[in-house]
Formats: structure tokens, sequence, C-alpha cells
């Protein structure tokens, strides 16, 4: 029966592997495994053990490239890191057929970050409102040696609001602070901003004196950043559209298009799936630039219900004669700052797109999604999600089945233009096997 040691984190890595070992299912064999992922340079090694807590192997994902995305008129070469089939694959054909067609337009509308301190002040609410104007003053003075650095980079706090929430909690206030956190992701650095803050807030004389005081209920950043975004699109006459395939026309191409737009504006279920291939696009970037893809994610999704009833991302003009697809995203990312200097597989993928800022990476982000989402809608309107995507399936079943070159080059003929299913593959393999 497994025990419970309350001093695991203080293992290192060997008695770690042996403690699950002892007390998990892994066998001896399969905990040594765990060794044959660490990288070949002791150095690097070091820093993915200590990368995190508790770390016992580093776990691997493959690396792509759209070969080619114009943006603007500059062409990038875009790593994606997915463990998802035909991802790749798709964005690199969006991108491909609109390169023709002048490529993708991107422009950062903001890069405002913001965070709060929440806290309950219990004196006479025309008090604080009158006394915030030099109070905002001292508590910006208090956040002085922490700016600094940032101000000279075009960043720092840019504004500071009391807003007043006693109709929603009690004696309830909270300061909502707006930061520029120039080429850096900005969260330890808005943090740090944000609990000095609340620090010094605790401290002024005059709101902690009498009965009157301060408490603090917590001060953190918000990754909800509807003023952080970036919007991208392209365009192109219908007749052109015709291009992305066989099926259909350019005008019947457009039409079905627009109508699957139009669906995931009106059905919900159909809006998270249509979103979700957006993200494909913009989470494999940010996960091979060392960015945090789970704060996107919350932001991206909330920023799709800001209506009130969760959205389709992207919008759709169609005219007679003209097709225009246009994203807007909030993205609050970084190429400064975090795992970006250390990582290394992070330096190789912001080398390879010539060493972006954060504003250029915003852009390369929201066109990767755009491509990704493009293509996904494209094939759904024509031959369906299905044949591309099981073609890669394919190779990931045979990778299951162990199969060897000439049974793999077998089976992607025999099913070329068939459905793929697990237990059709295995069928086919075994069949082979047992007719030599």
């Amino acid at each position: 029966m497994a025990t419970y040691n309350t001093g695991f984190s203080k293992f290192d890595r060997s008695q770690r592997i042996k403690y699950i070992t002892d007390n998990g299912s892994l066998t001896t064999e399969e905990a040594t495994g765990l060794y044959s992922y660490d990288a070949g340079e002791p150095l690097v090694q070091q820093v993915f053990g200590e990368m995190i807590e508790n770390y016992i192997g580093n776990f691997p994902l493959p690396m792509g490239i759209l070969p080619q995305l114009l943006i603007n008129g500059e062409r990038f070469m875009v790593p994606f890191v997915t463990e998802e089939s035909s991802v790749v694959a798709a964005a690199a054909k969006a991108a491909k057929f609109w390169a023709t067609r002048g490529g993708f337009r991107a422009e950062v509308v903001s890069m405002t970050k913001k965070g709060q301190v929440h806290f309950t002040w219990n004196g006479a609410p025309h008090l604080i409102q009158a006394l915030f104007p030099n109070i905002q003053l001292k508590l910006l003075q208090e956040t002085e040696a922490l700016t600094k650095q940032m101000n000279q980079r075009g960043g720092g706090i840019t504004a500071i609001q009391l807003l007043d929430k006693r109709a929603e909690l009690t004696d309830y206030y909270q300061l909502d602070l707006s930061f520029e956190t120039a080429d850096a992701m900005g969260a330890n650095f808005i943090n740090s901003c944000l609990e000095t803050i609340a620090a010094a807030l605790q401290k002024l004389p005059e709101l902690n004196s009498g009965e009157s005081k301060v408490e603090v209920i917590m001060a953190i950043l918000s990754n909800y950043t509807p003023d952080c975004t970036v919007k991208c699109k392209v365009e192109c006459p219908v007749e052109e559209l015709s291009g992305w395939g066989k099926e259909l026309t350019g005008q019947a191409f457009a039409t079905k298009f627009k109508q699957a737009v139009d669906i995931a504006n009106l059905d919900i279920p159909r809006a998270v799936t249509h979103n979700k291939g957006i993200m494909n696009g913009v989470d494999a970037l940010l996960l091979a630039t060392g960015n945090d893809c789970r704060a996107t994610a919350a932001a991206v999704h909330s920023y799709a219900a800001r209506s009130g009833t969760y959205k389709s991302l992207s919008t759709i003009q169609l005219t007679e004669n003209m097709f225009r697809y246009e994203i807007t995203l909030p993205l609050s990312v970084g190429t400064a700052g975090g795992i970006t200097r250390i990582h290394p597989m992070v330096k190789k993928a912001l080398t390879v797109m010539n060493n972006p800022d954060a504003r250029q990476l915003m852009m390369i982000a929201a066109a990767s999604g755009m491509a990704s989402n493009f293509s996904a809608i494209a094939s759904l309107v024509t031959t369906g999600i299905q044949r591309g995507h099981m073609r890669m399936h394919l190779s990931n079943v045979l990778n299951q089945l162990q199969a060897d070159l000439p049974e793999r080059e077998k089976a992607q003929h025999h099913f070329r233009g068939k459905t793929v299913t697990y237990s059709a593959v295995e069928a086919y393999i075994n069949e082979i096997r047992r007719t030599l």
C-alpha cells in the first residue's frame, strides 16, 4: 500500500523516482525510462531540472514549422509545438493559400494589462474618494524602485483607479491598475508592483487611523486582458477562393464559409469548437515560445463571452465580389523574461522568427490562429475535417502497432481514400503478418 511522504519535495531526483517506483505502479524498468529523455548537455538538463518543483523527467513534444506565414508583407517561419495531428499541416496550407492573396494583415490595438488590489475599508466612502488623488501619488512613489527599469523600456504603471464595490460586498473596494510591460509578459513585474502597493495601502495614516482600517484581501494580476488586443484579417476577391479545392466555386465556398461563421455566432457548442480551432495555432506558437497558453486561453474564451453570450472570435464580411475574414484576440505575450532566456528550444524558436518583439509576436500568434481556423472551416465546408486528420492519424496508429517500414508502406497505400480507424488498421496489419 502506498504511503504518503511529506518530505518528497526535499528528495533529489533519483530519490523521487525510487519513491514513485516503491509506492506507485511503475516498474523499475519503466522508472529508469524517465532518464531516456534527458538533455545531452548537462547545463541544459540542469535548467529543466530546476524549472519546476518535484522534477522527475522531461516530457518531449514535437516541434514543427510553418515554412511561410506572410504578415504585413513580411515572411515568417513559425514554430509550432503540438501533439495534435494535422494542426501544422492545416495551418501551413492556409498560410500558403493566403500568401498568394496578399497574406495576413495584422495590427496591435493596445498592449495594456491589468492588475487589482482587492481590499476592504470601513471608513466614510466620501473620504477615501476625496483623499485618493494624494493616495495615488504616494502609492506610485512606493513602486519607483520596481518600475524604474520598466519605465526606461517604455513600460510601467499607466493608471490607477479606485473602484467602489460596496454594493457587491460589504466595505469592498478595488484598486484597478493598468500596466505596460514592453517585451515582457510581465506577470512577475505586475504582481510585485501590486503587492508593494497593497503593503503601502495598509500603512497609509489617512486610511488607517482611529476605527478606520484597510484590510487587504489579495493583490494579483488579471489574466483578462481586453485592452491588450491584436486584430488580424485576410481578404480577396470571391472568385479567388476557388483555389482552395476543386469541390466548390469561389462563390459557393464563400457562401458556405460565411454560413459556418454565422452558426458559430448563434450556437455556443459550435462556437467553442470554432474558437478551439483558432487556439490550435495560437497555443502551438505560445508553447514554442515559452508563453503562458493557459492564461491566454482564459483571456480569449472570456473575451469571446464579453457580450454575455459565448460567440465566435472571428467575423466575416461577404459582398458580391469581396471576401473579408477577421479576428480580434486578447493576447498578453512576451519575448523577454520568464523562460525565454533559459529554455534552449524557446531560444531556437524565437531565433527561427528572427527574434520578434512582443508586438510582433502578438501579430504572428493572431495570424497563426487565423490560419488554423480558416483551414478548419474550409475543410468542414468542402471535404470534411477527417480526410486530412485521419491521414495523419494513420501514422500514429501504425506507431502504436509498431509497424515496420514495409507494413507502413502497404498500409498507407491500402488506406488511401479510405476511412481510418484503429480497429481497421489493426486488422489490416494483423492480416499482413499472418501471411508472412
